[in-house]
């Protein structure tokens, strides 16, 4: 393996390209929408948003400074007018109050520390009457994924996960309705949804690209040289299997969550 991971950041579009369809059908944008695009990444999703938004406008937020600039860069490139990226936490930010139409969200709405602070303030930006659409992980259990990172890179140990702010947060569909009912929520409708996942287009990409998660440091602290390499054989040889024709793909579960604002 000579590529280094930290320079090459992991590509959550083509992670998620499956997902990606499975969001714009749900979001279904209207001409005159106003969409705040939540963890939005490089904008992939705030840009198919503002596309469809044609009379109206998108508006992408994330925490990550590197991700919104990149965001920037390619609306740019495909000359969109419509569309405005902030390096903003959507857990605080002062949104202007009733401003939006819409509120969606890929993967990006599970890693609030404060989940009821974060809704309740998103609940704030939107209009009476606008929907929220979201995709979150069903439970790890059902990521063929973490699966198999955990048992190639962990040797079979599960580190402990936070109650928030992690990947599964909003695994169950009980604490997702509990948190939108009360930040100002009705009509919850959760719908399932299993689309793989692309880690890459053989086992040396996915490789790569596994080890520049942030997961995979966890899994891998306090451990010798030699049983790092073994561990790494071992991932090797998994992405080996699930190798196809189209890349390295895994198995994965996913809930799309609707809501209406109040």
């Amino acid at each position: 393996m000579t590529a280094d991971p930290q320079n090459l950041p992991f590509d959550y579009d083509a992670e998620l390209r499956r997902y990606h369809q499975r969001l714009l059908t749900a979001m279904d944008v209207g001409p005159d929408d106003n969409v705040l695009d939540i963890g939005c990444g490089t904008g992939l999703t705030t840009r198919e948003a503002a596309r469809r938004a044609v009379s109206g406008s998108a508006v992408g937020v994330d925490i990550s400074a590197g991700m919104v600039a990149t965001a920037r860069r390619l609306s740019e490139q495909d000359g969109l007018r419509n569309v405005h990226f902030e390096q903003a936490d959507a857990q605080v930010h002062p949104f202007p109050a009733e401003r939006f139409s819409l509120g969606i969200s890929r993967f990006g709405t599970m890693f609030f520390t404060d989940p009821d602070a974060a809704f309740t303030n998103i609940a704030r930006a939107l209009r009476p009457g606008a929907r929220l659409v979201q995709l979150v992980w069903q439970d790890s259990r059902h990521q063929e994924w973490a699966t198999v990172i955990r048992h190639a890179l962990g040797d079979g140990r599960t580190p402990p996960v936070p109650a928030v702010g992690n990947a599964f947060s909003l695994a169950n569909p009980a604490d997702a309705e509990r948190l939108l009912t009360a930040a100002g929520f009705i009509d919850i409708q959760v719908t399932d949804v299993r689309e793989p996942v692309y880690y890459g287009s053989d086992a040396e990409a996915a490789f790569n690209a596994i080890r520049s998660l942030g997961m995979t440091q966890d899994l891998r602290t306090d451990v010798d040289p030699a049983q790092t390499e073994h561990a790494h054989q071992r991932l090797l040889d998994t992405l080996a299997a699930h190798h196809t024709a189209d890349g390295v793909w895994f198995d994965s579960r996913a809930w799309v969550i609707t809501a209406q604002r109040r």
